[in-house]
């Protein structure tokens, strides 16, 4: 008997290459040369390397300038919040960094090293029950003192339940109140309209005030792992993390990835040249998925926002009441499905979701937590697969029931 292939559900950890991205890569991977070179050859891998960032600014509405080329995403959060961080602490003092409960683990852990090794301070703004930061509550700290708040950072959607967060608000706090925003929009982008020039111009930002840094990564859209980038406004200066060289404004010094860049613009490309037909086919998908999972399973609790237009178009957040998250996942994978408890980067921690615990759900809702995320590469058949498989699953985890938190380690 054949073996079904695997259905693949967790394309907010990672995304399959699309295959431009793959020829993009193989071909640029022939180009010799080190684009910092004045010679001929290096003059042509310069030339592939600026047209691949031409078109990577032109899908978050920058100039080719303002797009900086990073190891990946952790990488460019890290450049964004210690770099603005640094800058202002050494330009006027300020030490608070505000930042919203719930947010993705490179910029909790960011903050948490700035606040143990360089007397950073970062306040915790709280978030709603479906995931949304509480405005009101960042504008009373920026009224009650926005001369201490050397930047607010924030996700453009929540990585885990899918909330898409009130962006264009938090920006025009932070340019009234003369403070550089900095947006992590590795969830978002390719799935929610993302432009800082026209933001900025809406929200009348003052130089280095307002939005002035995004977040993106080129693996969520199907291009290759290990390449990311920092979109920072021309009028913003930061520390940078690197130094060697001084390439990209002399922000993140090193010889630069032509054939990541290469394969980040091809996947740009084929995920934008058709973006509004293909979201709304994905929230096609997930709306049957979340339609079928109440059916199915009455008991599961939607997380994050239940309006489709508040929330990411592929993405569908469950918490499964007597169940571990974990034994779900691994159930579920046992039938040829993959899913996830949340964010790649915490998994093999069987720990409860912080997001979840953040919108103020109990630990139990937060350790039965099931994350599935659609991409391009998936079908109607697929999530009628993962539908089929989840009863038996959940039935199963709810007999085994919630694990004990002591081990033998703790005694």
């Amino acid at each position: 008997m054949l073996r079904r292939e695997p259905v693949y559900l967790d394309h907010a950890a990672t995304t399959p290459l699309r295959p431009e991205a793959i020829d993009a890569v193989t071909r640029a991977l022939r180009v010799v040369g080190n684009p910092s070179s004045i010679h001929s050859a290096g003059q042509e891998a310069k030339r592939l390397l600026e047209e691949s960032r031409e078109q990577v600014a032109a899908t978050v509405g920058a100039d080719p300038i303002e797009v900086v080329l990073t190891g990946g995403g952790t990488e460019a959060v890290n450049l964004a919040v210690k770099g603005l961080f640094w800058r202002r602490r050494a330009e006027a003092g300020a030490r608070r960094i505000l930042v919203p409960g719930g947010e993705h683990h490179a910029t909790i852990d960011a903050l948490d090293w700035l606040a143990g090794v360089d007397g950073a301070e970062p306040v915790e703004v709280p978030l709603d029950e479906l995931g949304r930061v509480q405005v009101d509550a960042l504008a009373a700290e920026l009224e009650r003192d926005a001369a201490s708040v050397a930047l607010i950072t924030m996700l453009w959607a929540n990585n885990e339940v899918g909330t898409i967060e009130p962006v264009a608000e938090v920006a025009e706090l932070c340019a009234r109140a003369g403070v550089p925003l900095h947006v992590d929009a590795i969830a978002a982008y390719g799935h929610v309209p993302i432009d800082l020039h026209g933001l900025r111009r809406e929200t009348r930002a003052p130089a280095g005030a307002g939005l002035v840094a995004i977040s993106l990564s080129a693996h969520k859209i199907g291009g290759p792992v290990g390449i990311g980038a920092l979109v920072l406004d021309r009028s913003t200066r930061i520390e940078p993390l690197l130094h060697g060289g001084g390439q990209q404004r002399r922000i993140r010094s090193g010889t630069q990835d032509v054939a990541a860049a290469a394969g980040f613009a091809a996947a740009a490309r084929a995920t934008f040249e058709h973006a509004a037909v293909e979201n709304e086919r994905m929230a096609r998908l997930r709306d049957r998925l979340v339609d079928g999972v109440a059916a199915a399973v009455p008991l599961a609790r939607l997380s994050g926002d239940p309006d489709p237009a508040g929330r990411l178009p592929g993405n569908a957040h469950f918490s499964f009441a007597g169940c571990e998250g974990d034994s779900l996942l691994f159930l579920l994978d046992a039938a040829g499905v993959a899913v996830s408890t949340g964010s790649a980067c915490q998994a093999g921690v069987p720990e409860p979701s912080h997001v979840l615990l953040a919108m103020g759900r109990s630990e139990e809702e937060a350790r039965g937590a099931l994350r599935i995320t659609l991409g391009w590469t998936t079908t109607a058949a697929d999530v009628e697969a993962f539908l089929g498989a989840l009863p038996a699953a959940v039935e199963r985890a709810s007999r085994a029931g919630m694990a004990a938190r002591a081990t033998s380690f703790d005694r």
